[in-house]
C-alpha cells in the first residue's frame, strides 16, 4: 500500500487504559486486539445450589474481547521551536488561537532558553504542551519535540511555525480547507513582513513579489524551492524519512532539499495564509542573517550536488544561480565592452533608466499586491540593499564552495537583534 493510502485510512486501535504519569513522553498505548486464553471448566466460579455441577457444559477455551478505543487522528498540530523570544510568543500564541487552531493542539519546544520563554508558554498552554530540551539546535529540538509529544501517532499533519510568527486572522481554516493528504506532501503559506523600518519595507516588498511569482510557478510544478520556517507543514508518515540533526545553517533549506531527493510527495503552495514574521532592525544584523542564508544554501548546494541532477528542484535552483551569474557577467564584461567598442557613453544613462522603471513597476506590483503602498517607498534605497544581499551571496561561494569553510557542525540558532515587541502599527496588517 502506497503511503498516501495509508494515511487516509490511518487510524489508531489501543485498550482503553490509563498512561504512565510518570513519564513525560505523551502515552500512545500499545495495540492489543484480543487475548484467547484456555480454562479448566471445574475452577469456574459456580453457585453449586443454582447449578449442578453434572450440568456443567464442556469448554474448551474461551476469548476474552476487551474494551477497545479507536483514535482517530486529529489533523493538525502546530509545533513552534523557541529559544529566548520572551518578547514575542506571548503574541504568536495568542495569534495561533485567534487564527483557528485550537489551543490543545499547539505545542512549543523551548531550545534552552535564559529567559521567561518557558515560563510564558506553560502560563498559556499547560506543562503537558510544553517542552524543554538541552540546547539542540532548531531542527533536532523539533525532532524531539515530535518524539516527545508522539506527533506523528497522533495528528495527521504537523505545521512548524518560527516563535516570532504573527498569524493572519483566518490562517489555519485556509490552511485546513486546503490540505490534502492523498495529493500532498508538504504544504507551505505566505510569508510576509510585519510592518516596521526600512529593512522591514525592504523584505515585505521582496518576499511579495518572490512569491507572488515565482512560487507561484514552483508550485504549479509540484515543487517548491525552500521551506520556510515560518509557513510550512508536513505529512506526518513522512517525518521518519527525514534526517534533523544535520550540520546545516539553515536547517529549513536541508529539509526541503531532502523531501526533494527522497522523492516524498508534491508540494502545496496555498497564499492566503498568511504568516507574519519580523526582520533585522539594523544593517548589522541583516547583514548577519543573509550571511547564514546563503552560508546555508550553498552548504545545500553542496551536500546535495543541486544543478547535477534533472529533478525539477535541479532545475529551479539552477536557473536561481544563473541568473545572479549572467547578471554579473552583463555589468562587469558585457557592459564594458560595449563601450569600450562603441565608445557610446549614452548607453549608461539608458540602461540605468530602464533599471529604475523594471523596478518601480515591481515596487507597484507588489504594493497593490500586499496592499501596503509604502512598499513603493522602498526604492530610493533598494539598490543599495540589493547590491548588499548579491555581496554576501558571492562571499558565502567563495567560503563554502572554494575555501571549504562552515562544513563541520553547527548548533543552535541565535535569535538576538531579531526580535522585538509587537506595536499595534505592525499589526495593521494583520487585524484590517
Amino acid at each position: 500500500m502506497n503511503r498516501e493510502a495509508r494515511n487516509s485510512s490511518r487510524r489508531i486501535i489501543i485498550p482503553n487504559r490509563q498512561p504512565d504519569s510518570s513519564s513525560r513522553r505523551a502515552q500512545i498505548p500499545e495495540r492489543t486486539l484480543h487475548i484467547t486464553q484456555r480454562f479448566d471448566p471445574a475452577l469456574l466460579p459456580l453457585p453449586p445450589l443454582l447449578v449442578p455441577p453434572k450440568t456443567l457444559p464442556t469448554l474448551d477455551k474461551v476469548t476474552i474481547q476487551p474494551e477497545i478505543v479507536i483514535i482517530e487522528p486529529k489533523q493538525l498540530a502546530l509545533l513552534l521551536p523557541a529559544h529566548n523570544e520572551e518578547l514575542i510568543i506571548e503574541a504568536t500564541i495568542r495569534s495561533a488561537i485567534a487564527a483557528g487552531q485550537a489551543i490543545e493542539n499547539i505545542y512549543v519546544v523551548d531550545d534552552n532558553s535564559s529567559d521567561e520563554t518557558r515560563t510564558i508558554a506553560v502560563r498559556l498552554l499547560g506543562e503537558n504542551n510544553v517542552l524543554s530540551v538541552e540546547r539542540s539546535g532548531k531542527a533536532l529540538a523539533v525532532k524531539k519535540a515530535i518524539d516527545t509529544f508522539a506527533i506523528e501517532e497522533r495528528y495527521i499533519w504537523l505545521h512548524v511555525a518560527d516563535a516570532d510568527s504573527i498569524f493572519s486572522q483566518d490562517y489555519f481554516r485556509h490552511y485546513c480547507a486546503k490540505l490534502d493528504p492523498t495529493k500532498y506532501a508538504v504544504a507551505v503559506g505566505f510569508v510576509q513582513s510585519l510592518r516596521g523600518n526600512w529593512i522591514s519595507t525592504y523584505r515585505a516588498l521582496s518576499y511579495t513579489y518572490s512569491q507572488q511569482v515565482t512560487r507561484r510557478v514552483q508550485s504549479r510544478m509540484g515543487m517548491i524551492s525552500v521551506f520556510p520556517g515560518p509557513i510550512t507543514c508536513f505529512r506526518t508518515d513522512i517525518i521518519s524519512e527525514l534526517e534533523f540533526g544535520g550540520t546545516s545553517l539553515t536547517e529549513d533549506f536541508d529539509i526541503t532539499l531532502q523531501v526533494h531527493r527522497k522523492k516524498l510527495g508534491k508540494i502545496l503552495f496555498i497564499p492566503k495564509a498568511v504568516n507574519y514574521t519580523q526582520d533585522p532592525q539594523t544593517l548589522s544584523d541583516f547583514c548577519k542573517q543573509n550571511m547564514r542564508w546563503q552560508r546555508g544554501f550553498y552548504q545545500g548546494v553542496k551536500k546535495y550536488k543541486i544543478g547535477l541532477r534533472g529533478q525539477l528542484i535541479d532545475i529551479s535552483l539552477g536557473f536561481q544561480m544563473l541568473q545572479t551569474v549572467l547578471f554579473l557577467l552583463q555589468l562587469f564584461v558585457l557592459i564594458p565592452y560595449i563601450l569600450i567598442t562603441t565608445h557610446n557613453w549614452l548607453i549608461i544613462p539608458v540602461m540605468i533608466a530602464a533599471d529604475i522603471i523594471v523596478n518601480g513597476v515591481i515596487a507597484l506590483f507588489s504594493s497593490a499586491a500586499a496592499k501596503r503602498w509604502n512598499l513603493i517607498g522602498a526604492l530610493p534605497y533598494f539598490y543599495f540593499l540589493r547590491w548588499l544581499e548579491i555581496g554576501i551571496y558571492i562571499i558565502a561561494f567563495v567560503e563554502v564552495m572554494i575555501l571549504q569553510r562552515f562544513q563541520t557542525e553547527s548548533v543552535g540558532w541565535s535569535t538576538a537583534g531579531r526580535r522585538y515587541k509587537i506595536s499595534d502599527q505592525a499589526l495593521l496588517d494583520i487585524v484590517k
